[in-house]
């Protein structure tokens, strides 16, 4: 991640601030990362940013520099962040699976684990990312569900920070540009998060049905229409992903944005599945992500979002295609940026 420059103080107004109710319990983890448990009584006198996040949500990660950078600006004038770490797929509730996100994201503010999702239901949210912003008496004062708007959430801070009585408060707003997998999105994206298990999945083209929850050999069609996805090979399709049994196995999916990533799992045995990536039927070369090589080769070591394709030129819709070169691979969810 660059520096944040620094913008001029009259670049954001920070909107009206209500009372939206007292910070619920936080009691609800089954355990916390970087911190001893919090509650409302330690917090008390501080101001606190809530942020709602799961580790492979594109739309939480994109958000960290930021979130990161506010912890470290405004730890000494009395913030405390709090990232509740509340799960989408399966293996996002393994303690052990998120304490490595935590460390590999470098993120070092307290961090909730919240697998039960009773922090999640305190709040009543419903989204991922959320951020709450909590005044010195425990009153929530703000909140913003969604990416964007960082230059209003840190007036917000400012202006919360100075009524608790904090001094000297540097105004100014930053501004970050990331790099790999936390930059900001694109602004030509017509591509919609796609889910790979039955419950969710949308646009699927191979022929035939799903066999839900029963090994199936599948076919790619001929062609893909945008925004439409296929299966190759024999795999086992749940409500919540699909599971590879034999090689060779492929995914196939039409979209139209700079980037796409893929949510992905090892064999239950935890052992590396090997992948090769195509665009249009061509390795990606400078198109590639940040998880596969110039000629598309890369490996599933653990369970997270994966950066497979990253535009660099113009961009068009393309036929991205990935084959595994071993049984056992779980595919969830493709996201797009």
């Amino acid at each position: 991640m660059k520096q944040p420059a620094l913008a001029h103080n009259d670049i954001e107004t920070a909107p009206a601030l209500d009372d939206e109710g007292s910070l619920p319990a936080l009691s609800g983890a089954i355990g916390w990362l970087n911190s001893a448990p919090l509650d409302r009584k330690s917090l008390h006198g501080k101001v606190v940013l809530v942020d709602f996040w799961t580790y492979t949500c594109i739309n939480s990660l994109r958000p960290l520099p930021y979130v990161k950078h506010w912890a470290e600006k405004y730890k000494g004038a009395g913030l405390v962040v709090i990232g509740v770490h509340t799960p989408e797929f399966s293996f996002e509730k393994d303690s052990v699976n998120v304490a490595n996100a935590v460390r590999d994201l470098q993120v070092t503010y307290p961090v909730a684990i919240d697998s039960d999702h009773r922090i999640w239901d305190a709040f009543q949210n419903e989204y991922w990312p959320a951020q709450y912003l909590i005044d010195g008496e425990g009153k929530i004062r703000y909140h913003h569900f969604g990416e964007g708007d960082y230059g209003k959430m840190e007036r917000v801070i400012q202006e919360l920070l100075e009524q608790n009585g904090a001094t000297d408060v540097d105004a100014r707003i930053a501004f970050i540009s990331a790099a790999g997998i936390e930059a900001a999105p694109g602004s030509d994206v017509e591509s919609p998060e796609t889910y790979i298990g039955y419950a969710r999945a949308e646009n699927f083209a191979s022929p035939g049905r799903v066999a839900e929850d029963s090994p199936r050999e599948y076919k790619l069609p001929a062609s893909l229409s945008l925004n439409h996805w296929g299966l190759e090979g024999s795999w086992n399709v749940g409500g919540e992903s699909a599971v590879l049994q034999t090689v060779p196995g492929k995914i196939a999916f039409r979209f139209y944005s700079r980037d796409l990533h893929l949510v992905l799992s090892p064999s239950e045995n935890g052992r590396p599945i090997r992948f090769k990536v195509t665009l249009d039927g061509v390795a990606p070369g400078n198109n590639c992500g940040s998880d596969c090589g110039l000629d598309g080769t890369g490996e599933v070591r653990e369970p997270r979002l994966y950066q497979l394709i990253r535009q660099k030129g113009q961009i068009q819709d393309h036929t991205f295609e990935i084959e595994f070169l071993d049984p056992g691979v779980q595919a969830l969810d493709f996201t797009f940026g």
